[in-house]
Protein backbone atom coordinates (compact mmCIF):
# COMPACT_ATOMS: atom_id res chain seq x y z
CA UNK A 1 0.00 0.00 0.00
CA UNK A 2 1.27 3.49 -0.81
CA UNK A 3 2.63 5.64 1.99
CA UNK A 4 -0.21 7.98 3.09
CA UNK A 5 2.23 10.90 3.08
CA UNK A 6 2.62 10.45 -0.68
CA UNK A 7 -0.89 9.26 -1.58
CA UNK A 8 -2.93 12.02 -3.20
CA UNK A 9 -6.18 10.91 -1.57
CA UNK A 10 -7.97 11.55 1.71
CA UNK A 11 -10.89 9.14 1.25
CA UNK A 12 -13.26 11.82 -0.02
CA UNK A 13 -11.23 13.05 -2.96
CA UNK A 14 -8.33 11.55 -4.87
CA UNK A 15 -6.26 12.58 -7.84
CA UNK A 16 -7.42 11.27 -11.23
CA UNK A 17 -4.28 9.17 -11.54
CA UNK A 18 -5.48 7.01 -8.63
CA UNK A 19 -8.77 5.95 -10.20
CA UNK A 20 -9.06 2.19 -9.82
CA UNK A 21 -6.34 2.12 -7.17
CA UNK A 22 -8.03 3.75 -4.18
CA UNK A 23 -11.58 4.31 -2.96
CA UNK A 24 -12.83 7.90 -3.00
CA UNK A 25 -16.09 9.76 -3.47
CA UNK A 26 -14.58 11.95 -6.20
CA UNK A 27 -11.58 11.82 -8.49
CA UNK A 28 -10.34 15.25 -9.51
CA UNK A 29 -7.60 16.79 -11.62
CA UNK A 30 -6.95 19.46 -9.02
CA UNK A 31 -5.94 23.08 -9.34
CA UNK A 32 -2.30 24.15 -9.35
CA UNK A 33 -1.53 27.00 -6.95
CA UNK A 34 1.58 28.72 -5.64
CA UNK A 35 2.50 29.60 -2.06
CA UNK A 36 2.17 33.35 -1.50
CA UNK A 37 3.69 33.45 2.00
CA UNK A 38 7.34 33.39 2.99
CA UNK A 39 6.85 29.97 4.61
CA UNK A 40 3.66 27.90 4.71
CA UNK A 41 3.03 24.85 6.96
CA UNK A 42 1.71 21.52 5.69
CA UNK A 43 -0.48 19.73 8.27
CA UNK A 44 -1.65 16.13 8.53
CA UNK A 45 -5.30 17.03 9.30
CA UNK A 46 -7.84 19.66 8.20
CA UNK A 47 -8.54 20.89 11.74
CA UNK A 48 -5.63 21.07 14.12
CA UNK A 49 -3.26 18.25 13.37
CA UNK A 50 0.52 18.24 13.36
CA UNK A 51 2.81 20.21 11.09
CA UNK A 52 4.46 17.70 8.78
CA UNK A 53 6.58 19.81 6.42
CA UNK A 54 6.73 23.33 5.02
CA UNK A 55 6.66 25.01 1.61
CA UNK A 56 8.39 28.29 0.81
CA UNK A 57 7.40 31.26 -1.33
CA UNK A 58 6.13 30.43 -4.83
CA UNK A 59 6.42 26.65 -4.45
CA UNK A 60 3.71 24.74 -6.30
CA UNK A 61 0.83 23.04 -4.49
CA UNK A 62 -1.89 21.04 -6.27
CA UNK A 63 -5.19 21.65 -4.48
CA UNK A 64 -7.54 18.67 -4.55
CA UNK A 65 -10.12 19.71 -1.94
CA UNK A 66 -11.16 22.81 -0.01
CA UNK A 67 -12.50 22.30 3.50
CA UNK A 68 -13.08 25.37 5.62
CA UNK A 69 -9.96 27.46 5.95
CA UNK A 70 -7.66 24.66 4.82
CA UNK A 71 -7.12 22.86 1.55
CA UNK A 72 -5.91 19.33 0.88
CA UNK A 73 -3.40 18.70 -1.83
CA UNK A 74 0.05 17.65 -2.99
CA UNK A 75 3.34 19.54 -2.93
CA UNK A 76 4.95 19.94 -6.33
CA UNK A 77 8.42 19.56 -4.83
CA UNK A 78 8.16 15.92 -3.79
CA UNK A 79 4.53 14.75 -3.90
CA UNK A 80 4.09 15.10 -0.13
CA UNK A 81 0.39 15.49 0.71
CA UNK A 82 -1.38 17.31 3.49
CA UNK A 83 -3.50 20.24 4.54
CA UNK A 84 -2.50 23.85 4.11
CA UNK A 85 -4.17 27.18 4.98
CA UNK A 86 -5.97 28.27 1.84
CA UNK A 87 -5.15 31.91 2.56
CA UNK A 88 -1.45 31.35 1.77
CA UNK A 89 -2.11 30.14 -1.79
CA UNK A 90 -2.59 32.07 -5.02
CA UNK A 91 -3.22 31.00 -8.65
CA UNK A 92 -0.18 29.66 -10.47
CA UNK A 93 1.03 32.35 -12.89
CA UNK A 94 3.19 29.94 -14.87
CA UNK A 95 6.84 29.01 -15.11
CA UNK A 96 9.50 30.50 -12.85
CA UNK A 97 13.04 31.17 -14.07
CA UNK A 98 15.19 31.45 -10.93
CA UNK A 99 15.40 30.17 -7.38
CA UNK A 100 16.96 31.62 -4.22
CA UNK A 101 20.30 29.86 -3.70
CA UNK A 102 21.36 31.77 -0.58
CA UNK A 103 20.11 30.55 2.78
CA UNK A 104 18.03 33.71 3.09
CA UNK A 105 17.33 36.71 0.92
CA UNK A 106 14.73 39.49 0.72
CA UNK A 107 12.40 41.38 -1.56
CA UNK A 108 12.71 45.16 -1.87
CA UNK A 109 10.24 47.60 -3.44
CA UNK A 110 13.17 49.37 -5.13
CA UNK A 111 16.59 48.22 -6.40
CA UNK A 112 18.49 50.16 -3.73
CA UNK A 113 20.87 48.64 -1.16
CA UNK A 114 20.18 51.30 1.48
CA UNK A 115 16.44 50.90 1.18
CA UNK A 116 14.46 52.28 4.11
CA UNK A 117 11.15 50.87 2.89
CA UNK A 118 9.74 47.60 4.18
CA UNK A 119 11.46 44.46 2.92
CA UNK A 120 10.08 40.92 2.80
CA UNK A 121 12.34 38.05 3.88
CA UNK A 122 12.50 35.01 1.61
CA UNK A 123 14.08 31.61 2.02
CA UNK A 124 16.38 29.34 0.09
CA UNK A 125 14.27 27.52 -2.50
CA UNK A 126 11.85 30.38 -3.15
CA UNK A 127 11.17 30.60 -6.89
CA UNK A 128 10.77 33.71 -9.03
CA UNK A 129 10.29 34.79 -12.61
CA UNK A 130 12.96 37.38 -13.37
CA UNK A 131 11.65 40.04 -15.75
CA UNK A 132 14.59 42.49 -15.82
CA UNK A 133 17.97 43.32 -14.32
CA UNK A 134 18.89 46.70 -12.81
CA UNK A 135 21.85 48.66 -11.45
CA UNK A 136 24.57 46.88 -13.37
CA UNK A 137 22.78 43.56 -13.04
CA UNK A 138 23.05 43.70 -9.23
CA UNK A 139 19.27 43.56 -8.79
CA UNK A 140 16.76 41.20 -10.36
CA UNK A 141 13.27 42.52 -10.85
CA UNK A 142 10.85 39.67 -10.19
CA UNK A 143 7.14 39.12 -10.72
CA UNK A 144 5.12 38.69 -7.53
CA UNK A 145 1.86 36.77 -7.36
CA UNK A 146 -0.07 39.86 -6.29
CA UNK A 147 1.35 41.89 -9.17
CA UNK A 148 3.51 44.36 -7.21
CA UNK A 149 7.04 45.12 -8.40
CA UNK A 150 9.80 43.60 -6.30
CA UNK A 151 13.57 43.28 -6.46
CA UNK A 152 15.94 40.58 -5.21
CA UNK A 153 19.76 40.79 -5.02
CA UNK A 154 20.78 38.97 -8.20
CA UNK A 155 23.73 37.35 -6.42
CA UNK A 156 21.25 35.39 -4.28
CA UNK A 157 19.57 33.74 -7.28
CA UNK A 158 20.35 30.71 -9.43
CA UNK A 159 18.73 29.94 -12.80
CA UNK A 160 16.42 26.96 -12.40
CA UNK A 161 17.97 25.24 -15.41
CA UNK A 162 21.45 25.28 -13.81
CA UNK A 163 21.46 22.83 -10.89
CA UNK A 164 24.12 22.92 -8.20
CA UNK A 165 26.97 20.41 -8.37
CA UNK A 166 27.70 19.53 -4.73
CA UNK A 167 24.96 18.73 -2.17
CA UNK A 168 27.37 19.22 0.72
CA UNK A 169 28.31 22.71 -0.45
CA UNK A 170 24.60 23.56 -0.56
CA UNK A 171 23.96 22.13 2.91
CA UNK A 172 26.89 24.05 4.37
CA UNK A 173 25.08 27.31 3.58
CA UNK A 174 22.62 26.36 6.32
CA UNK A 175 25.23 26.27 9.10
CA UNK A 176 23.77 27.94 12.17
CA UNK A 177 20.17 27.77 10.93
CA UNK A 178 17.85 27.06 13.87
CA UNK A 179 16.59 23.50 14.20
CA UNK A 180 12.87 23.43 13.50
CA UNK A 181 11.00 20.11 13.44
CA UNK A 182 9.28 19.77 10.06
CA UNK A 183 11.15 22.83 8.80
CA UNK A 184 12.08 23.33 5.17
CA UNK A 185 13.42 26.88 5.04
CA UNK A 186 16.46 29.02 5.69
CA UNK A 187 14.67 30.33 8.78
CA UNK A 188 14.34 26.89 10.40
CA UNK A 189 15.01 23.39 9.16
CA UNK A 190 15.21 19.79 10.36
CA UNK A 191 17.52 16.93 9.43
CA UNK A 192 15.54 15.56 6.50
CA UNK A 193 14.66 19.05 5.28
CA UNK A 194 18.37 19.88 5.09
CA UNK A 195 19.20 16.75 3.09
CA UNK A 196 16.26 17.29 0.77
CA UNK A 197 17.14 20.94 0.13
CA UNK A 198 20.72 19.97 -0.72
CA UNK A 199 19.81 17.14 -3.08
CA UNK A 200 16.94 18.88 -4.86
CA UNK A 201 19.20 21.87 -5.56
CA UNK A 202 21.52 19.46 -7.37
CA UNK A 203 18.73 18.03 -9.50
CA UNK A 204 18.47 14.82 -7.46
CA UNK A 205 15.08 13.49 -6.42
CA UNK A 206 14.65 13.29 -2.66
CA UNK A 207 11.62 12.65 -0.42
CA UNK A 208 10.87 14.80 2.59
CA UNK A 209 11.28 12.51 5.61
CA UNK A 210 14.35 10.61 6.81
CA UNK A 211 12.65 7.20 6.80
CA UNK A 212 11.83 7.71 3.10
CA UNK A 213 15.36 8.94 2.39
CA UNK A 214 16.78 5.63 3.68
CA UNK A 215 16.15 4.18 0.22
CA UNK A 216 18.33 6.71 -1.60
CA UNK A 217 21.50 5.46 -3.26
CA UNK A 218 23.04 2.16 -2.20
CA UNK A 219 23.81 0.67 1.20
CA UNK A 220 27.36 0.69 2.55
CA UNK A 221 28.76 -1.99 4.85
CA UNK A 222 29.70 -1.16 8.43
CA UNK A 223 33.22 0.19 8.53
CA UNK A 224 33.22 1.42 4.93
CA UNK A 225 35.44 4.40 4.18
CA UNK A 226 33.42 7.60 4.38
CA UNK A 227 33.22 9.89 1.35
CA UNK A 228 31.90 13.43 1.01
CA UNK A 229 28.15 13.29 0.46
CA UNK A 230 27.53 9.91 2.10
CA UNK A 231 24.35 9.73 4.17
CA UNK A 232 24.29 8.61 7.81
CA UNK A 233 21.03 7.27 9.22
CA UNK A 234 19.81 6.65 12.74
CA UNK A 235 16.16 5.98 13.70
CA UNK A 236 14.40 9.26 12.86
CA UNK A 237 17.58 11.09 11.91
CA UNK A 238 19.86 11.71 8.92
CA UNK A 239 23.17 13.52 8.35
CA UNK A 240 25.53 14.27 5.46
CA UNK A 241 29.25 13.47 5.45
CA UNK A 242 31.40 16.55 4.81
CA UNK A 243 34.55 14.45 4.58
CA UNK A 244 36.00 11.30 6.16
CA UNK A 245 35.92 12.82 9.65
CA UNK A 246 33.08 15.39 9.73
CA UNK A 247 29.33 15.34 9.25
CA UNK A 248 26.67 18.01 8.89
CA UNK A 249 23.15 17.83 10.27
CA UNK A 250 20.23 19.78 11.70
CA UNK A 251 19.61 18.38 15.16
CA UNK A 252 17.76 19.02 18.41
CA UNK A 253 20.88 18.45 20.53
CA UNK A 254 22.48 21.66 19.24
CA UNK A 255 19.12 23.15 18.13
CA UNK A 256 20.85 24.19 14.91
CA UNK A 257 22.56 22.99 11.77
CA UNK A 258 26.09 22.10 12.83
CA UNK A 259 29.23 20.46 11.52
CA UNK A 260 30.83 18.10 14.01
CA UNK A 261 33.21 15.12 14.14
CA UNK A 262 31.58 11.88 13.06
CA UNK A 263 33.03 10.21 16.16
CA UNK A 264 31.23 12.69 18.45
CA UNK A 265 27.88 12.06 16.78
CA UNK A 266 28.36 8.28 16.95
CA UNK A 267 29.24 8.48 20.65
CA UNK A 268 26.12 10.54 21.38
CA UNK A 269 23.55 8.95 19.04
CA UNK A 270 24.84 5.47 18.26
CA UNK A 271 26.29 3.60 15.30
CA UNK A 272 24.58 4.71 12.06
CA UNK A 273 23.95 2.85 8.85
CA UNK A 274 25.25 4.48 5.69
CA UNK A 275 24.21 4.95 2.11
CA UNK A 276 26.08 6.39 -0.85
CA UNK A 277 24.34 8.49 -3.50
Amino acid sequence: MSDPRLLASNGRVAHLSLRGQVKAERFVEGRMMRVSATVAPLFDAPDGGRRQRELVLHERFLVLEERGARVFGRAGRDGYVGWMPGAVLAPDPGAMTHVVAARQSYLCPEPVVKNSAAIVPVSFGSAFRVVALHDGDRWAEVARLEGARAFVPAAHLRPLDRPEADPVAVALRFLGTPYHWGGNSGFGIDCSGLVQAALLACGMECPGDSDLQRHLGCALPQGAAVRRGDLFFWPGHVALAVDAGQLLHANAHHMAVVQEPIADAVARIGVPWMRRL
